[in-house]
């Protein structure tokens, strides 16, 4: 039932916005390969198939979508890499996908920053100017901004209720992401192991890893959730994540072409963060019925934060600037 409510709500938007779709198909279609980790059954999945189909209709076939899902296109590394190569047109992409782009991005997602949505937008929201115009910079358009889900840090066989807990564990770490290893280095002695996103399952299977951070709704997707039994209730950072496209690609487009793909995906995008928030509380919950739920102490909790605060003064040390993560630290409290 939600997904066809965001579906008809979506397609009624679409209607609105474009009027009567073109009465002609052209020759041949002007096809916009986008890449993207989620799974096509995913609500990710299900809202980009929605998308899929109104821009071809409201096009009359002149334009057409071609999403390739599960990390067809590779990492979110990759995917960038293709676009910059005019290999691939656009991604549906995760921070760490951004910060290949537009390193500050990324910062948004230093540990213990932000910790609501609230805290979120309005962030997000200040800095979106000076982020669109980093992008804009290095050849690409923002269609919309998405969200992933709130972090949680998930283990196999333990609680991990302090950072200590982590030492002597097997921690997953996204190989591209560049918050993680500082981390893990202020926390000491632990040795992570680097992975990119579709290697996760596999090592989660063979036990090669037992520690996962990440939120509840992507690790039930890409079915991590099932070989993990414990969660902590704090969360650790608001996953996030947008649309983007080669500029280059969207203004080869005609006018009216270019027009539909871009209007369209902004409600796409903001369909999809409405939907996401509410499926990652949801699987949140499923998580709580069936794992030991971990609730830290006020104890616990500080050492957390310490680790935390200290990551990000790690990271004004040259990942990002000072005056960012100052910046971004204010608008947090």
């Amino acid at each position: 039932m939600m997904l066809r409510r965001v579906a008809i709500k979506l397609l009624g938007a679409l209607t609105l916005l474009s009027g009567v779709g073109f009465a002609g198909e052209a020759d041949a279609a002007e096809v916009i390969k986008i890449g993207t980790l989620a799974p096509k059954s995913s609500p990710w999945g299900q809202v980009f198939s929605v998308w899929e189909k109104a821009v071809k209709e409201k096009s009359g076939g002149r334009v057409e979508l071609q999403f390739f899902y599960n990390g067809q296109q590779g990492d979110e590394g990759a995917m960038v890499g293709k676009m910059k190569a005019g290999q691939l047109d656009g991604a549906a992409v995760t921070a760490v996908g951004l910060g290949k782009i537009h390193k500050p991005i990324l910062a948004l997602q230093m540990p213990g920053l932000f910790t609501t949505w609230a805290k979120l937008d309005d962030a997000r929201n200040k800095m979106k100017p000076e982020f669109e115009k980093g992008l804009n910079n290095a050849g690409f358009s923002l269609i919309g901004w998405g969200d992933v889900g709130a972090v949680h840090l998930m283990s196999k066989g333990f609680a991990v209720r302090a950072p200590n807990d982590i030492k002597g564990k097997k921690p997953y770490m996204w190989r591209e992401d560049a918050l993680q290893p500082t981390l893990f280095g202020v926390i000491g002695g632990v040795t992570p192991v680097p992975l990119n996103v579709p290697e996760v399952l596999p090592n989660l299977n063979t036990g090669a890893i037992n520690i996962v951070n990440a939120p509840a709704l992507a690790a039930e997707q890409l079915q991590w959730a099932s070989k993990l039994d414990h969660i902590v209730d704090d969360t650790s950072a608001m996953a996030i994540g947008a649309i983007v496209i080669s500029s280059k690609r969207l203004d080869a487009l005609p006018a009216d072409l270019r027009a539909i793909v871009i209007e369209t995906g902004k409600i796409a995008a903001s369909a999809l963060t409405q939907r996401i928030r509410g499926e990652d509380a949801a699987a949140y919950g499923r998580m709580k019925t069936r794992m030991t739920v971990i609730t830290l102490t006020a104890d616990e909790r500080a050492k957390w934060d310490s680790v935390f605060k200290q990551t990000r003064q790690r990271l004004a040390q040259g990942t990002f600037s000072p005056e960012l993560v100052a910046k971004l630290e204010g608008l947090a409290k």
